[in-house]
């Protein structure tokens, strides 16, 4: 099974659905999303989009109300194609250590949803995760999906690492391979035994053949559609690996195990 480790819902789904098929994808997770880069028809439309992505990335917003309306869309989606999509939800990291609780048991386990994300904690303030990786260690071991591109920092990864290190129990998943910060990622996942990192918007090619290299059992591929592409980020990963059982680990074998689906 073909599995993409990170998307987001689509408007419409029509277009995603499309995308996955083109990939050869069975199903992918899904990310509810206050930004729809995919609406923009023009670069004031999307300026416009990219402002709300730069105000969630800065942790502006961070509300209850700004996440309603994504909230119903992933429902709406996955009510729609529940053999497509696997749903994670996301909670504000702004909340109260009880609320954060109480939040991951009522909109993550109480809605059937397989893991927590994309998480996007302000830049320098990672460890904002930490009541959240303590919830999902509750619900025995929730995975946990925290945004790896800018405005994430190098420290930022380290923290993550550290709190990973304090959570075993919890797979602590870094995405877009950390950005710019990829060999530092590459590390810091590949000496820490319950992280992972999922491969989309690589900067390099090398680097997706240097991650999967380095971490085998313990790289997701990822396209972080509508950012990136299915068909790209699945080409990329076997043009960087041989047929075989690392391949099909990266492809989708890792996370059907992760999440219980295989």
């Amino acid at each position: 099974m073909i599995i993409d480790a990170h998307s987001h819902v689509h408007d419409p789904l029509d277009r995603h659905l499309a995308d996955l098929d083109a990939a050869g994808v069975d199903r992918t997770v899904l990310f509810g999303t206050r930004p729809h880069p995919e609406r923009a028809v023009d670069l004031p439309s999307l300026r416009r989009e990219f402002s709300v992505l730069d105000n969630a990335l800065a942790g502006r917003g961070n509300v209850i109300d700004g996440y309603r309306t994504a909230w119903q869309e992933l429902d709406e989606a996955l009510a729609a194609h529940p053999d497509r999509f696997i749903g994670f939800g996301s909670v504000p990291l702004t909340l109260p250590e009880d609320e954060v609780a109480a939040m991951v048991e009522r909109e993550v386990v109480g809605r059937g949803l397989h893991g927590i994300g994309e998480l996007t904690p302000p830049p320098g303030e990672a460890a904002r995760i930490e009541p959240i990786l303590r919830a999902a260690h509750d619900h025995g071991g929730l995975p946990v999906v925290v945004h790896g591109f800018a405005p994430t920092t190098a420290e930022d990864l380290r923290t993550l690492s550290q709190l990973a290190t304090e959570y075993p129990a919890v797979p602590l998943v870094v995405s877009q391979l950390g950005g710019m910060n990829w060999m530092d990622a590459i590390e810091l996942v590949r000496d820490t035994p319950s992280m992972y990192l999922e491969l989309s918007t690589a900067p390099i090619a090398f680097a997706v053949r240097l991650a999967i290299q380095e971490i085998p059992a313990r790289t997701l591929f990822g396209s972080d559609a509508p950012y990136g592409d299915p068909v790209v980020a699945r080409t990329t990963v076997e043009r960087v690996t041989s047929p075989g059982e690392i391949r099909d680990r990266v492809l989708g074998g890792t996370l059907g195990e992760l999440l219980g689906i295989l």
